[in-house]
């Protein structure tokens, strides 16, 4: 699976001009990474002994990273808790270049963020500090009045859920109306609740155990996929579905019944924490830039293969693409 080295920097260099507005669950990583060598003597726990701390953006702030990583610029819309996790993830946004324009303070609601213990590169355990009620009329009446502002002017939307709350079903039909009004590419990337609510947008990216879930069947063979893959294709009534393997790679299916099923291209798997919103990043540019989905497809491959030789929720660069590319034609 070749792409021509001109044609590859070519298409990593009109995504540099692209404008994707992130609509999402926005997270803040936390990782506490040490060494352990001993039990506790108060339970049969290990006792970590703490070399340093790291925080980052995870879920939907994840996906404008990696936009920003890209060359691109992300517009990021959400929700944080007035508390430190949020003002920190405000910071974060600020020092690399992100505004934080859209980010919409939610009183009394805490910003999600999720703290991972590492010791000898392996997650020992992961602490979740978050609620996932919906938002209210107001922070709806914010996000609307943003979204109706900023739509018009973006390439492309990324619809990133994670089940916190914000992606309510009144929301959802609220961007893909205007997405449709505006003639705009839609990506979403979704999670169990509200599956089926994602109507008539451009690309939606389940992963294997999603779509098994809520279409209540097993996928165990390339006839699964495409049945799988059609069928929602006639609930969704989108232009592209493409569904996430893990190790084996991803499977394209698009609206003329066409399928591809593209390898992973990971050389060395350390992590594969936010591998999904690299992919969803890199296939909405590409298809902004106007690549065709396979060949997007097939950049945003190479892109998960390098964020999964990162320890934590990491992006690509073009360079580093470019790299894999290299590496893997000569491999």
């Amino acid at each position: 699976m070749q792409i021509d080295g001109r044609k590859l920097t070519d298409i990593l260099k009109k995504i540099r001009s692209k404008k994707i507005l992130v609509i999402g669950d926005l997270m803040l990583d936390h990782y506490i990474i040490g060494d352990v060598d001993r039990i506790s003597p108060e339970a049969p726990v290990q006792v970590v002994k703490v070399e340093k701390e790291k925080f980052g953006p995870g879920g939907a702030a994840n996906v404008a990273q990696n936009i920003k990583a890209l060359g691109a610029i992300p517009i990021i819309l959400g929700t944080v808790g007035d508390d430190e996790s949020g003002k920190r993830l405000r910071k974060i946004f600020q020092k690399n270049g992100i505004s934080d324009d859209g980010i919409i303070m939610r009183k009394g609601h805490p910003t999600t963020q999720k703290t991972r213990v590492i010791a000898r590169n392996q997650q020992l355990v992961r602490i979740d500090f978050e609620k996932d009620d919906e938002i209210d009329g107001s922070v709806f009446e914010q996000i609307k009045t943003f979204a109706e502002k900023t739509v018009p002017k973006v390439d492309g939307i990324i619809m990133q859920d994670y089940n916190k709350g914000l992606l309510t079903k009144e929301l959802i039909h609220l961007f893909t109306s205007l997405a449709q009004k505006h003639d705009t590419f839609v990506g979403v990337d979704p999670k169990a609740k509200n599956f089926f609510d994602y109507k008539n947008v451009t690309l939606f990216k389940p992963n294997r155990n999603e779509a098994e879930k809520n279409l209540q069947i097993s996928i165990r063979s390339n006839e699964d996929l495409k049945h799988a893959a059609q069928e929602l294709m006639d609930r969704l009534n989108c232009s592209y579905i493409v569904i996430t393997l893990g190790s084996k790679g991803m499977f394209i299916y698009d609206d003329k019944k066409h399928d591809w099923q593209i390898p992973t291209f990971s050389q060395e798997v350390y992590d594969v924490s936010g591998a999904g919103d690299t992919v969803i990043s890199t296939l909405m540019l590409a298809i902004s830039a106007g690549c065709d989905v396979k060949t997007a497809s097939i950049i945003a491959n190479h892109a998960a293969g390098v964020v999964c030789g990162k320890v934590g929720a990491a992006t690509a660069s073009p360079e580093e693409i470019i790299h894999s590319f290299k590496e893997w034609n000569a491999s």
